[in-house]
């Protein structure tokens, strides 16, 4: 019997499976990719009775994949807070989804183990810009504002080191950077002695004042584009600028549409803080789009369909 874990190359998705495994651990097959990678059980090969985990990524997106591994006996775990569509009803398949604007995989996964690591749950939600969520997180914790602080850093570069078009341009594989996490139950000891952090927090650094000097293509009251150039920094930085711009106008939806060398976008949106819906349904619209409600994108925005994509922002969120 094998033991495969699938996981979304984010915070949440390395988050959620730091947290499982410490928990329940296992010498396992790791199956990942950058954060827009979703599509991830296509290169999961099993056999009858191996034991697979799925851990932030869209049920939906992987249903017919999610099929073929049922039918040849794999039993599968399944955490996800992303749209799913219709759960398949099967004896080989456990789901714990949840698509609450509120809550991320790695809160499944700390529910699940009964809060036995709550700061890893705090940074998967601190990565996936549930500020409120991670508090409420570690509220028993009483932790001080700085160690707060230091968490929800350490979330947010989990998050950055996700984006990118391919593995080549991350800091670190998704693997690799779970990888070095997993020495870890102490985040902040990951913090404060592991060189990773320290290349993570240089990185983001370095992309972040690249972004910094970027005027909004158009701006009005509820809502805000961007365009971002065609450069390695830009998506590697586009997320966790997105989440930075909701948080300095929270009343506010964003669209960050980063320029690929087809021509097309690809595209990040945000609703507002304020009122974390829409954006899944906006972003669904279009082939390739997918997420959840309060942060979604599309993988390819053919340049002819901008004008749709405009119209459609402006009238989702205003």
């Amino acid at each position: 019997m094998k033991y495969i874990d699938v996981f979304n190359g984010d915070a949440d998705g390395i988050c959620a499976l730091h947290q499982l495994r410490h928990a329940k651990p296992v010498d396992s097959i790791l199956v990942t990719g950058v954060k827009r990678d979703i599509s991830l059980l296509k290169q999961v090969h099993a056999d009858k009775g191996d034991q697979i985990t799925v851990l932030d990524i869209s049920l939906d997106k992987n249903r017919d994949e999610l099929q073929r591994l049922l039918k040849v006996g794999a039993r599968i775990d399944y955490f996800d807070h992303h749209f799913s569509g219709d759960i398949p009803r099967h004896p080989y398949l456990l789901t714990n989804i949840n698509t609450s604007n509120r809550t991320c995989t790695s809160i499944l996964v700390n529910a699940y183990l009964k809060g036995k690591y709550p700061l890893w749950a705090a940074i998967g939600a601190y990565g996936d810009n549930l500020h409120d969520s991670a508090r409420d997180a570690v509220q028993s914790q009483h932790l001080t504002d700085e160690q707060l602080k230091a968490l929800c850093e350490l979330g947010m570069l989990l998050n950055y080191n996700g984006y990118g078009a391919e593995i080549s341009e991350l800091i670190f594989p998704p693997d690799e950077l779970y990888s070095k996490i997993r020495l870890y139950e102490n985040p902040f000891e990951f913090i404060e002695t592991e060189p990773a952090f320290q290349q993570l927090q240089d990185g983001y650094h370095q992309d972040s004042s690249m972004a910094s000097a970027l005027k909004p293509e158009f701006e009005e009251e509820q809502i805000a584009l961007y365009v971002l150039p065609d450069a390695t920094w830009a998506r590697r930085v586009s997320g966790v600028f997105g989440n930075q711009l909701a948080r300095n106008t929270p009343a506010r939806a964003h669209a960050l549409l980063t320029k690929q060398e087809s021509g097309s976008y690809l595209v990040s949106v945000r609703a507002p803080l304020n009122n974390k819906e829409g954006a899944d349904t906006l972003c669904r619209s279009f082939p390739t789009g997918g997420g959840r409600k309060a942060a979604a994108g599309i993988n390819q925005l053919p340049e002819e369909s901008l004008d749709q994509f405009i119209e459609k922002f402006r009238a989702t969120f205003t």
